[in-house]
């Protein structure tokens, strides 16, 4: 999927500022270059112009316009994948580090957010609804094994207590994490950007790079345009935008497209009426949540293809309908699609590709949260300190069925299977 740009439809764009950034011309030299301008590449645009270290960013498009300007805007605990799980695979004490590593992730979100005064409609609490009575089991084992961790901002909520959080009744029961919560992810894109900036950092837009090589002093950037950048160290953070850019990124993460709507403003005080995020247990998860004016912003429905829905408001509100059928008469305001990336195990793809060359991608959904920070862990490792990057390496990320060439079918058919699960 290429990006355009931010998407028309987009509620995020019509309550955003519309900022810019020139795009690159020329040739251009620079210590550290970051490509993509999302979470990550800003996060670490923000670490190393703090440290003083030049550095250049450049995006295919706009800043925040691929999938950290168009997400649900959710704020989640933990790794992508349950500490528990992690635990089995890496044992104990890598889990807890990962762990650690996390919460240190949403300290450092906050710490961004307020030192930079990022104003981004920052909300804090999140409900985690079960479609089927038999999550609640993998819900109590989570709350137990946090609780071991000292984490006790997450509690279980019963069938009535999750109805009158959410307004609906069709969930079995779930849990609330007070850790969780939701913002304005364009906001804080934009503000990211804004606070590197101000710090040094140089910024491009509409700079798409088409390729990179050795020479004998450094990486050498081609660009669309026919502009170059010569740099010491590579940061490559397109996330969902990269593919065809590396193999060994294509094997391992795949593009995958989700969709959210908007509604006019709502008259129902039953519906969220502690302003929390919520999300379901389904594998194509639905995820919600209100806006400043009163807006259900509402998430749900993905596809596997290079183009999106032709009605994308059609196309998620049949799943919200399937949560509030009492919103039938609602007008919707916006729809829009976003293009984020998986691993087939759903934890980051974060290495080391070569000598001076890193990649980060792949959050499969919980980007607001380890994006900027695994940014400022890249940045770590550009200055010497890989530790947590080796870290996140060992988390299982094996590549697709087939290749590149085959990972698509393979990948459509598995996925195809958990949402037929879904709705049994």
């Amino acid at each position: 999927m290429k990006n355009n740009g931010h998407p028309s439809d987009s509620w995020y764009v019509a309550t955003a500022e519309d900022t810019s950034y020139p795009a690159l011309d020329g040739a251009h030299h620079t210590d550290v270059c970051i490509i993509g301008g999302g979470y990550t590449g800003l996060g670490a645009a923000i670490e190393l112009s703090w440290q003083g270290i030049h550095v250049t960013l450049l995006d295919s498009a706009r800043i925040g316009s691929g999938a950290s300007g168009r997400n649900g805007g959710q704020i989640h605990t933990g790794q992508r994948i349950d500490p528990e799980k992690i635990a089995e695979i890496l044992g104990a004490d890598a889990a807890r580090q990962l762990w650690d590593m996390s919460e240190d992730a949403k300290a450092s979100l906050h710490a961004l957010i307020s030192e930079h005064h990022i104003d981004c409609e920052l909300k804090h609490g999140l409900v985690h609804a079960w479609h089927k009575p038999g999550y609640a089991a993998d819900d109590r084992a989570y709350v137990d094994f946090v609780a071991r961790y000292g984490y006790d901002k997450v509690r279980l909520l019963d069938k009535a207590e999750v109805a009158a959080e959410l307004g609906t009744d069709v969930y079995h029961g779930g849990s609330f994490d007070a850790g969780g919560g939701h913002l304005h992810p364009l906001k804080l894109a934009q503000g990211l950007a804004r606070a590197a900036a101000a710090q040094g950092a140089q910024i491009f837009e509409n700079s798409h790079v088409l390729s990179y090589r050795r020479i004998a002093k450094g990486i050498h950037l081609h660009l669309e345009n026919g502009a170059t950048v010569t740099c010491q160290r590579l940061l490559i953070c397109g996330n969902g935008y990269m593919e065809g850019f590396s193999e060994e990124i294509d094997s391992h993460v795949m593009p995958i497209n989700n969709f959210i709507l908007t509604t006019e403003p709502l008259d129902d005080p039953a519906i969220l009426p502690h302003d929390y995020a919520a999300a379901d247990s389904r594998f194509v998860v639905n995820y919600w949540r209100k806006t400043p004016d009163n807006r259900l912003l509402f998430g749900g429905g993905e596809n596997y293809v290079p183009w999106f829905p032709k009605d994308i408001r059609a196309f998620v509100r049949r799943n919200m309908l399937k949560v509030y059928p009492q919103l039938a008469d609602v007008k919707i305001s916006h729809g829009w699609g976003g293009t984020l990336a998986i691993t087939m195990s759903r934890a980051p793809f974060v290495r080391n590709l070569a000598p001076n060359v890193w990649a980060s991608a792949g959050y499969s959904g919980q980007g607001v949260v380890l994006a900027p920070y695994f940014g400022k862990l890249l940045a770590r490792a550009v200055t010497g300190n890989a530790r947590d990057i080796e870290l996140l390496g060992r988390l299982p990320t094996p590549a697709f069925f087939g290749g590149r060439a085959l990972r698509w079918p393979a990948l459509v058919a598995g996925l195809s299977y958990y949402a037929l699960r879904d709705r049994l």
